[in-house]
């Protein structure tokens, strides 16, 4: 890795690491080179890219301060604004640069993603993106078979968080990283994009690969609790409240469970591959 970028990587995990977060480098030109030109991120091809994901321990080490920090203002989404709040912190600490953060889940207002996540995870070697192309002669007809990504030490139990550009910084030298193939084989493959497609409540397509760590039972509870309900589940809602309730205090709408790896920000937005450029979420 370039010295440059080897550089900036360590400054840019200095401010994320410690709350749960991993960092990935790419070029541009690998993330444009794998969509149509409507996708293509609008930077030279050399432009410097991070990747950022966060792993089980985020919920802990960042989600759960800034909810005990903020409970009490008026939060739509907590998760969104924890992972926003953090990777802000990135310009604060290297304010000598010019720095574009793309969350996940932003769009342009015709509703397309700004980011294709997991292609992004893909190119930056984070994470493999096992999509319907990867398994030959599929037995799914013409059902719609979403793809998703894999880690190879959390599995299914992470999600990408968005990219980090640095406009100006180029660095046409740095190697590409081919993510690790965890699922190689067919039928192993089968059963991923079955478990992720049709059974994604059970959890457990996220262990297709044997995962160092997973989410804690505290966090799966969470992420399966109505919004509404969710800061009483951790104990920081006032005792006097109730919880189902979208007070200005506590102004979450009950909803439906998202789907893991959050096809819906994609907004219906197909990959080259025909599968929708979903986002890792809870």
């Amino acid at each position: 890795m370039e010295t440059q970028v080897a550089e900036l990587k360590q400054k840019i995990e200095d401010t994320l690491c410690p709350f749960g977060f991993e960092v990935y480098p790419f070029q541009v030109a690998w993330y444009n080179a794998l969509l149509p030109p409507t996708f293509h991120l609008p930077l030279p091809g050399p432009t410097l890219a991070f990747l950022v994901l966060s792993t089980p321990a985020m919920f802990d080490r960042a989600l759960k301060p800034f909810l005990q920090s903020r409970h009490l203002q008026r939060l739509t989404d907590p998760v969104d604004q924890c992972v926003a709040y953090h990777l802000g912190r990135i310009r604060e600490n290297l304010p000598e640069l010019q720095i574009e953060v793309i969350a996940d889940y932003e769009v342009h207002p015709n509703r397309r993603p700004k980011i294709l996540a997991q292609t992004a995870a893909h190119v930056a070697g984070a994470a493999y993106y096992y999509q319907r192309k990867d398994v030959e002669a599929d037995p799914w007809g013409d059902q719609h078979i979403s793809g998703v990504c894999m880690h190879p030490r959390y599995g299914g139990w992470f999600a990408i968080r968005g990219v980090v550009l640095l406009p100006g910084i180029e660095v046409p030298g740095l190697p590409p990283t081919k993510p690790l193939d965890c699922v190689p084989t067919r039928a192993d493959r089968i059963t991923l994009l079955e478990g992720f497609n049709f059974h994604w409540r059970d959890w457990t397509y996220r262990d297709a690969v044997t995962p160092q760590e997973r989410y804690s039972e505290e966090q799966k509870a969470y992420f399966s609790t109505p919004p509404a309900q969710r800061l009483a589940a951790l104990g920081l809602a006032r005792p006097s409240e109730d919880p189902s309730s979208a007070s200005p205090e506590l102004p979450f709408t009950t909803l439906k469970p998202k789907k893991p790896h959050n096809v819906s920000r994609a907004r219906g937005w197909l990959s080259p591959s025909a599968s929708p450029p979903a986002s890792p979420g809870p």
